[in-house]
């Protein structure tokens, strides 16, 4: 089966791979951090704004793909501090309808360009 890419005007790319991938209506979001994208530059700001940014950036995917966050089945959060997950999880909460997709958070040493968060998803077209 073929990928077909999906990609977002609202979203980043900083390096070789798909924003999203479509695979018979299984759809595979790359992982988000908190990037501006009219600026290119991570957003300044503590993890309930970079968390806000991140699902705005991946909102676009999923709009470019046809879906919304009804359609999402699963998201992986990496933080690179575990204290931040409280305030993280106020805002992911924010983001769904109940009932809430499937999740894992995992601590990391270190994200690109120094983000606290990133953010992936995998969505199902009906």
């Amino acid at each position: 089966m073929p990928r077909k890419a999906i990609t977002a005007k609202n979203a980043t790319s900083i390096g070789p791979y798909s924003q999203g991938i479509d695979i018979d209506g299984l759809v595979f979001l790359s992982g988000q951090t908190p990037i501006n994208p009219n600026t290119g530059k991570l957003i300044e700001g503590d993890i309930k704004e970079q968390t806000q940014q991140g699902f705005k950036n991946l909102f676009s995917v999923l709009d470019a793909a046809g879906l919304s966050a009804d359609d999402v089945q699963k998201v992986n959060v990496y933080l690179t501090d575990m204290n931040d997950f409280s305030a993280m999880n106020e805002i992911y909460q924010q983001q769904f309808n109940e009932p809430y997709p499937a999740r894992t958070t995992i601590g990391v040493a270190s994200l690109p360009l120094g983000s606290k968060i990133e953010i992936e998803m995998i969505a199902k077209k009906k």
